[in-house]
């Protein structure tokens, strides 16, 4: 594709869907990811990971299935589930790869697959992503799958990634009991400026075309775009991928302010316009020196120092300038034509 050959790019960079092959790992996400796989080994049943919109949640969520599919563990995974109790059980029950049939039985299926794994030292985990979807009668459904339990141990890990409206229905009354049953609580937030500059960096560095490695953003451009995004990760890839299309548009080979700029400017639904701040701070800027200077100028003219010495140049200015004809002390040269018939 001309397009990604022109910025010597053999994938994407900034594309919105979780890629694990891309991830920049940042500290606070490592942290989270040890933290669950520490929580699951201590059997400690429900834990929550919650965080803004485009803030990493999804990915987490990819790289945690990754790593417990690659420790053996038993995995099922949902995602947004908008299902009744019922549903959910056998939603469940599908994952693990049970059989169907009514509520009863798929429960007594489940359990029985859940102790044959603990025999076998094997986690038995449910990751649910977007879990604020289940609402009030889906989470209380959660709850009961978490009863199932030996005298000592849970017998099912569950891990919930949610926005912050999960966090609102957990607060409800009605759903205090799953709440108190939470073991570990994490959240997720923007990025620092650092860590905004490097990720970008990082994915550009995982797209590149092996042996080119120029640099395709600026570090004033990407300073710019991460806090117009307002360091959000997924807002971050939308304005990048943008002014990558602006340069490439241009037939820049490097993605500048200017290019940045553009991109934010085509964006007012999801950017904050720091483009138009930042031109505004460098008019004031220059505006503001300008100031200072000549306030500094009429300072230095008003201290008595400098009052003499323009005085000074005033007198010398105004005093007559001597010629060689008005100085007696210069001697006049002999007149020419009064010697020139002299006999020497």
């Amino acid at each position: 594709m001309p397009y990604l050959a022109h910025f010597g790019l053999k994938e994407h960079p900034f594309t919105l869907t979780p890629n694990t092959n891309q991830y920049f790992p940042i500290d606070k996400h490592v942290e989270i990811i040890q933290s669950i796989q520490f929580g699951i080994a201590r059997n400690t049943g429900i834990l929550k990971v919650v965080g803004d919109v485009g803030t990493g949640k999804t990915m987490l969520c990819r790289l945690l299935l990754r790593k417990l599919v690659a420790s053996n563990d038993a995995v099922a995974y949902l995602n947004a589930p908008q299902v009744d109790p019922e549903s959910l059980v056998g939603l469940v029950c599908a994952e693990f790869g049970l059989e169907a049939g009514s509520r009863a039985q798929m429960l007594q299926a489940l359990n029985t697959f859940l102790l044959e794994q603990h025999a076998l030292g094997r986690n038995a985990v449910l990751i649910v992503d977007e879990a604020q979807a289940l609402g009030p009668a889906g989470l209380e459904a959660v709850r009961l799958l978490s009863n199932l339990e030996t005298e000592r141990n849970k017998l099912l890990q569950i891990v919930m990634f949610g926005q912050s409206e999960l966090d609102e229905l957990l607060q409800r009354s009605d759903l205090r009991q799953i709440n108190q049953r939470i073991g570990f609580s994490f959240n997720t937030g923007p990025l620092t400026v650092g860590e905004a500059v490097h990720y970008m960096q990082h994915r550009v560095k995982m797209s590149r075309v092996d042996g080119i490695d120029f640099p395709i953003f600026t570090e004033g451009a990407m300073e710019l775009l991460a806090q117009s995004a307002s360091f959000v990760p997924r807002v971050i890839n939308i304005l990048a991928d943008k002014a990558l299309l602006v340069a490439y548009g241009e037939g820049a080979i490097q993605v500048g302010e200017k290019h940045a700029e553009g991109a934010i400017d085509d964006s007012p639904q999801l950017a904050k316009p720091v483009g138009l701040q930042r031109r505004w701070v460098r008019h004031a800027a220059t505006a503001v020196i300008g100031l200072a200077a000549a306030a500094v100028f009429v300072l230095v003219l008003l201290h008595p120092a400098a009052q003499q010495w323009t005085r000074n140049m005033l007198v010398h200015l105004r005093a007559p300038v001597s010629t060689p004809a008005a100085d007696a002390s210069v001697p006049m040269p002999a007149d020419r034509s009064a010697s020139a018939g002299a006999t020497p």
